[in-house]
């Protein structure tokens, strides 16, 4: 472990942050490409154990693959700096886009950039719907939650906690049914040169399994979390939109299995209808912004939050960027944090029965499920942007809908790409009308 030093990691994590565009898939790619082939710290079993491991917690999966190896690499110190220089760029980049978007949102330039987003943004979710169908759905049990998780959130309004449970209840009723032959992200392994930290490479002592380490770390985790909520509870007082967020944002964070597509609905029901800190509009401009910027997609967070202290203004109208960037700081820590507490406190475990951990049958059913979920998402989105108001259509919107998704399923144009030429699009067409 020695031979990797601190500061090469840190340079590493930092780049990283700035670079890991694409989403998770992408993310994960770039670390497999450079820690796994250029640079060989670490073996590709182990890289991809770490990985089921993170597939199996709710969260963002490649930010926890990204504590998990600087961890593994070095120590705890090692896992927070990996997962802090992972999530800072993307949030310091979203608070300055969302300043911006609130600053100047009513600008005639902004607004057309934004109509050619926001049809993009509903392909970019069908395309998302997709990827998890095609490695998920692959027996008719599952296509039946699929389709079920869809009417239950997108007509009976079930609360998104209760799919969570109720799919993973089938997957112990139907274990066999829901039980695919393959791994979610099994991959082929391919030969490489030893590496630092390799297939029979012995396990570090601070990364072997004893329930004492399990249970300081977590109490650690969970007493941070309390004092921070107590110390927003002392300082704004009850109820308070600061500590709203604190709360429901941690509730939100050990919800999000399947990644932020799965949780988007439900973070939009609770942002949008129960503490209004912003509107169906905004919360879709929100995720187009979260698609622009470096880091995990669940960044969207910084947005909701910072849209909410934004419109509660709790510090006075004259210090509005002030209170919105402690929303955006306030919901970021809270969804984070348990992502920390999960592999600091659960890696000596998985470390400790390597090649046993995979994909179960409830875990089946809840990706299913999400397949079901993200796209009733994907409907929601669709009927904003598809209507100018309650009796209109929007023949622009759609048509850019049709080639974005076109562009994305035919031709797989990234998302950075697909978002520049549809906004640059809808400035162009802003300019013919």
């Amino acid at each position: 472990m020695h031979e990797i030093s601190l500061r090469a990691a840190f340079l590493y994590w930092l780049k990283l942050g700035f670079i890991s565009f694409g989403g998770p898939a992408g993310q994960i790619a770039l670390m497999h490409t450079e820690l796994v082939e250029k640079r060989r710290w670490i073996s590709e079993a182990r890289f991809l154990h770490a990985l089921n491991y993170c597939m199996l917690l709710p969260g963002p999966e490649a930010t926890q693959l990204a504590i998990y190896i600087g961890w593994l690499m070095h120590k705890t110190r090692g896992g927070i700096m990996a997962g802090l220089l992972f999530v800072l760029p993307g949030l310091l980049i979203l608070i300055l886009l969302s300043w911006i978007y609130m600053a100047f949102g009513d600008n005639t330039v902004i607004k057309a950039l934004m109509s050619g987003i926001k049809p993009a943004v509903v392909a970019i979710v069908l395309a998302a719907a997709w990827r998890i169908a095609k490695r998920t759905l692959k027996t008719g049990v599952l296509i039946a939650v699929a389709v079920a998780a869809f009417v239950a959130i997108a007509w009976l309004h079930l609360p998104f906690p209760l799919l969570i449970i109720a799919a993973a209840c089938t997957g112990l009723v139907f274990r066999k049914s829901c039980t695919t032959t393959k791994s979610a992200h099994q991959q082929t392994t391919r030969q490489h040169l030893p590496a630092i930290i390799n297939d029979d490479t012995p396990t570090p002592e601070h990364a072997r399994f004893s329930w004492l380490k399990v249970l300081i770390t977590s109490s650690v985790g969970i007493l941070l979390a309390i004092t921070v909520w107590l110390l927003l509870a002392l300082s704004f007082g009850l109820p308070h939109p600061l500590t709203d967020m604190a709360s429901f944002f941690t509730k939100a964070a050990l919800l999000s299995f399947g990644g932020a597509y799965a949780v988007l609905p439900y973070m939009m029901q609770a942002a949008v209808e129960q503490y209004h800190w912003l509107n169906t509009a905004q919360m879709m401009d929100g995720l187009a912004l979260g698609e622009t910027t470096p880091g995990p997609l669940i960044m969207i967070v910084a947005f909701v939050g910072f849209i909410g202290g934004w419109s509660r203004a709790f510090l006075g109208a004259d210090h509005l960027l002030l209170a919105a960037s402690l929303g955006a700081s306030v919901a970021c820590f809270f969804t984070f944090l348990p992502s920390f507490v999960f592999i600091l406190a659960g890696g000596p475990l998985v470390e400790s029965s390597r090649d046993n951990l995979h994909l179960n049958a409830p875990l089946n059913a809840i990706s299913a499920a999400v397949v079901g979920v993200i796209v009733s998402l994907a409907c929601l989105f669709a009927s904003h942007v598809f209507f100018k108001d309650a009796a209109t259509l929007d023949i622009q919107a759609i048509l850019l809908t049709i080639l974005a998704s076109i562009a994305v399923f035919k031709f797989k144009l990234s998302t950075a790409k697909l978002l520049a030429i549809c906004s640059l699009a809808g400035y162009m067409l802003s300019l013919l009308t």
